[in-house]
């Protein structure tokens, strides 16, 4: 799975402290009024029939600004997502070399799509196309180039500490293109060597990004085609018309987990579940599938909830090795439930395969598998811990009637979602973006637990706990989905060099031709995901791995909602998958605990959870019936 590339940070002094804060002053502006402008077209709409003049396509264009700034922001802070954490194990010159070539072959993958982006800008000028206002799309698109190359030169810049090991960087740089560029030797002959040190330094940290992108760009260079392709589909992506759901839900769920939610949510299930037995274990699943539905990675789950739910767990006896591997396993309990990023993503991504899905069904399929994942996950922590004891206190009605209405606001969020989505009065996105703005409001008005303008610090003495600033929490999010457009808009790149190459199609054919049963079509794929969700971070799993699939599942004659959950619930299992599974990083970062020891204490929950993804492979009415009794 992923892993931030370990950098030296930038010192913020001077003028790079002011370039810093310009950045993060404007993905947080972006945000917000990606939030802003859907909620008051609706106002506008409702109470006046009218609306703000291509509201759509100016949202659709900040989400292109929002994925340009949050990347830029992403590499400055040396947060890019890499598929491999090598860096973390080698030291001295061993560690300085990777990083050196792994860097400057990113680099010169990141100046290629700049280059790239002012070939695409240039033929896009002619068409006078605009936003809105007059606002040439052009305009939009030029920053394209301008992001891409900001990123090349941070690439480089975190290649070493040190000026001289910058130099042998920029040399590197400069003699890869020179090759690239100057050889005697036909592109398709230098396709897979070229190819070959892609792969290379892959595994030796290079991003995500850098990894479908250079490989989208070095098939097509092979193939004679225009490398502009590459930003090209980017941008066909980034202003999808349903993609700026997904920067809008994850900043609510920022939102939240910077907020005091974690805190009330915890105290709310102790106070119903904790005088059971396993009580702390339906807390920890229950609180953690919440957030994740949110925030849309375990990622932030097991940072933001981990040091809050260690403790109950230890408190109620149970045993280090099984709280651990209780917490690891529930980071990802999340990811089948309304309205979690993967689940809009893949509606996005199969529909342009030619499926016929969409978001709410995809919503609706994944409610009840949602809840097998999580049931099993409680029924493993509730085995696994410790026995009540007689002296245990009983149920405290008024403790638990406290908790919910001290709560009361952030537990109607999901209704506030659903409601938005499903009522009709708002498209997906402005869904979003009401719930952006409801979470918002309740963090920063109502709970106050996010200011405004300045950061408070901590004060033991007076009894006032540390409270973020909005700003910060916008640019955290920024950052976080920065990172994931850029490999989303690559991705698309390298899938439709696939298409083109009619990979699907070839695919059909080998596995019709070689399986007959669709039961064993079925436990194969599972296989497959697993395997690819152990080793590809998610939303790069989707875009590449789901046009592929997409033909598969309408050959063997499976529901494209159930195919849809089944290859995401095969994600959440590969968040487990030794060895480099995403929630076995985490929890090893985040407990400080040796990755041998995480990934046998998270053992018992990857084969629970296994049971749970044979269930929903296998008893498709689980995924289809509510889609269907709701008439989707």
């Amino acid at each position: 799975m992923s892993a931030e590339i370990p950098v030296q940070p930038i010192i913020a002094t001077g003028w790079r402290r002011c370039v810093r804060e310009a950045e993060n002053l404007g993905v947080t502006f972006v945000l917000l009024a990606m939030m802003v402008i859907p909620v008051v077209e609706i106002i506008l709409r409702k109470t006046m029939q009218t609306g703000i003049a291509g509201a759509p396509s100016i949202v659709q264009h900040l989400t292109l600004l929002v994925g340009i700034l949050g990347g830029a922001v992403a590499a400055r802070d040396g947060r890019l997502l890499a598929l491999s954490a090598i860096t973390a194990v080698l030291h001295g010159r061993t560690r300085k070399a990777v990083t050196i070539f792994s860097h400057s072959f990113a680099a010169v993958v990141s100046a290629l799509l700049c280059v790239a982006s002012a070939q695409f800008v240039r033929t896009e000028i002619p068409s006078h196309s605009t936003i809105a206002y007059g606002v040439q799309t052009w305009w939009i698109q030029a920053l394209l180039p301008v992001g891409f190359g900001v990123i090349a030169f941070r690439l480089w810049w975190h290649a070493a500490k040190s000026w001289r090991g910058r130099l042998v960087a920029l040399v590197l740089i400069i003699t890869m293109v020179a090759v690239a560029r100057f050889a005697p030797i036909a592109p398709e002959q230098l396709k897979w060597p070229a190819l070959a040190m892609l792969l290379l330094a892959t595994v030796l940290g290079a991003p995500i990004f850098t990894t479908l992108g250079g490989a989208a760009m070095i098939l097509f260079w092979g193939e004679g085609v225009a490398i502009a392709a590459v930003p090209l589909t980017h941008y066909s992506l980034v202003t999808n018309p349903s993609l700026p759901t997904v920067p809008l839900f994850t900043l609510a769920g920022y939102f939240l987990a910077e907020g005091g939610a974690s805190k009330r949510f915890v105290r709310v299930f102790a106070a119903i579940f904790g005088q059971i037995r396993g009580g702390p274990a339906i807390v920890t699943a229950l609180v953690c599938a919440f957030f994740t539905s949110f925030t849309g990675g375990s990622g932030v789950t097991i940072l933001a909830l981990g040091g809050v739910l260690m403790p109950v767990l230890l408190a109620a006896n149970y045993k280090e090795r099984t709280a651990l591997g209780l917490l690891t396993g529930a980071g990802s309990l999340g990811i089948l439930f309304p309205p979690c990023l993967p689940l809009i993503l893949y509606a996005i991504i199969a529909g342009q395969a030619k499926a016929p899905v969409t978001i709410e069904q995809m919503f609706l399929g994944g409610i009840i598998p949602g809840f097998v994942m999580v049931g099993l996950a409680i029924w493993w922590g509730v085995a696994a811990g410790p026995k009540l004891e007689k002296s245990a206190q009983r149920f405290d009605k008024r403790e638990a009637w406290r908790a919910i209405w001290d709560a009361k606001w952030e537990l109607a969020l999901p209704v506030v979602a659903l409601a938005a989505l499903f009522s009709g009065f708002a498209t997906p996105v402005e869904a979003a973006a009401v719930t952006a703005v409801y979470a918002f409001l309740v963090e920063t008005v109502i709970y106050r637990d996010l200011k405004l303008f300045t950061r408070q610090a901590a004060d033991p003495a007076r009894g006032l706990p540390e409270k973020k600033n909005v700003s910060e929490v916008v640019t955290d999010c920024g950052l976080l989905v920065g990172g994931v457009l850029l490999i989303l808009g690559v991705a698309l790149a390298f899938t439709s060099y696939l298409v083109d190459a009619q990979v699907p199609e070839h695919a059909v054919e080998w596995a019709t031709g070689m399986i007959h049963s669709k039961w064993l079509f079925l436990l194969g794929l599972n296989i497959v995901l697993i395997m690819v969700g152990g080793l590809v971070e998610i939303y790069a799993a989707i875009v590449v791995v789901v046009p592929l699939l997409v033909p598969l599942g309408i050959a063997f004659g499976i529901d494209p909602i159930h195919l849809g959950i089944i290859f995401l619930v095969n994600m959440e299992l590969g968040f487990l998958c030794p060895p480099v599974g995403l929630n076995l990083l985490l929890a090893s970062y985040r407990f400080n605990k040796p990755m041998v020891e995480v990934m046998r204490a998270a053992l018992p929950m990857l084969a629970v959870q296994f049971v749970g993804v044979l269930l929903i492979t296998y008893i498709e009415p689980l995924t289809t019936w509510l889609p269907r009794a709701f008439g989707h």
